[in-house]
């Protein structure tokens, strides 16, 4: 899949895009205005989560762009487990795109296609927070059926500036 005026590519990650992968997160992280992290975490501990999204076949795709990887979507889901029984048909969403890629359709693009992904992994529930002063995100969710559930008030200072967090949520209908 092509994104939109961008000739980006839109692909299921795999193993050898950790590199790329990490360095994509480091960089939109240091932004310190869209993730809850100010830098990428540690390379061992992104191995590890990005080898269990692909061993559980968890929806995760990237932006590709001149061999680069300029984004990702993501939506993980905490398998059911004696410890949390009731959780496996919840998810959550993570996404980020590099500065120079935005507002050119790659995050629509990425959101359809990890969200066409949920229907083979029995997710119904989509999970997402947002910041409220992040406004072009809200309206792409909110063009995806995300309805915000709750506002966690001046939930983030950094940099001496606060920022409540959306809770926002989209479901499907339960599989019968």
């Amino acid at each position: 899949m092509t994104g939109a005026a961008t000739g980006a590519v839109i692909r299921p990650i795999r193993e050898a895009d950790l590199a790329g992968y990490l360095a994509c997160l480091d960089r939109v992280a240091r932004e310190r205005i869209y993730l809850a992290f100010a830098e990428a975490p540690s390379p061992e501990q992104v191995q590890s989560f990005l080898g269990q999204m692909i061993r559980r076949g968890l929806p995760f795709v990237v932006a590709e762009h001149e061999a680069a990887i300029v984004g990702w979507c993501d939506i993980f889901a905490a398998a059911d487990s004696g410890q949390r029984p009731g959780f496996g048909h919840v998810g959550r969403l993570g996404m980020g795109l590099d500065e120079g890629h935005r507002r050119q359709g790659l995050g629509e693009a990425m959101l359809r296609a990890v969200l066409d992904l949920t229907a083979g992994c029995n997710i119904e529930r989509v999970e997402l927070e947002v910041y409220a002063s992040n406004e072009p995100a809200i309206a792409l969710y909110r063009k995806f059926g995300f309805e915000t559930e709750g506002t966690r008030r001046r939930a983030r200072k950094l940099d001496g500036r606060y920022d409540d967090i959306l809770m926002m949520a989209r479901l499907r209908p339960p599989q019968m």
